[in-house]
Formats: structure tokens, sequence, C-alpha cells
């Protein structure tokens, strides 16, 4: 009987920490707060606080508008394509920012 009891137990916490682990999850939707942090280096040509232009476009409210400068859709996929090709004189960041930076970003390019 006890060693069905420690079975459950065991059992029980290697399922919590699959389910319940966060270093899983921020890995698969980034952090937002490193994100901010990525985000610093952006700053310098994009408002995150309005859509309005600095030397970049503005990115406040991105993921929810309509479409992109280049009209396609704003999904994480057209964005990071747009974070790596860079353009229009932004520079390319697809070899400067490693993909858990890239995920960070996009995580807290969303809460704009």
């Amino acid at each position: 009987m006890r060693q069905t009891i420690s079975g459950f137990f065991g059992a029980g916490i290697l399922a919590l920490a699959l389910v319940a682990n966060p270093v899983v999850s921020k890995a698969a939707d980034g952090d937002v707060e490193k994100g901010k942090e990525v985000f610093d280096q952006c700053g310098v040509c994009h408002n995150a606080d309005s859509d309005e232009k600095k030397m970049g476009p503005g990115l406040k409210g991105l993921f929810q508008k309509d479409k992109l400068k280049n009209g396609k859709k704003p999904t994480e996929a057209n964005v990071k394509a747009i974070i790596n090709a860079g353009g229009n004189g932004m520079p390319a960041y697809a070899d400067m920012l490693a993909d858990d930076e890239k995920a960070n970003l996009l995580a807290y390019l969303k809460t704009l």
C-alpha cells in the first residue's frame, strides 16, 4: 500500500511539473518582460506607446491592425519576416537576434 501511495504521489508531481512548467510555456510563447528589454534597441526608431511614426512606424496596436505597411496581415510570421529582413532603412535582425529574443520581442509587441 505504501508503494502505491508513493507511486501516485510521484506520478502526480511529474504530471504537475509537465503541465505547469513556466519555462516550457515561456520558451514556446516568448517572455514579455524579456521582449520589452529587446525592444529597447527598436525604440530608437519605433514608438511603443503610439502609432505615430518616429523614424519607423509606431507599433502600438500592431497586431490589432488590418494590415501591415507591406499590405500583409499582422501575423507572427509576417512580423518576424520584417524583423529578419529589415528594409526601408531598418537593418535586418536575422543574424543580430537569437530565435528566443525574437519570440520574446513578438510576445512584447502583442501587448502594445
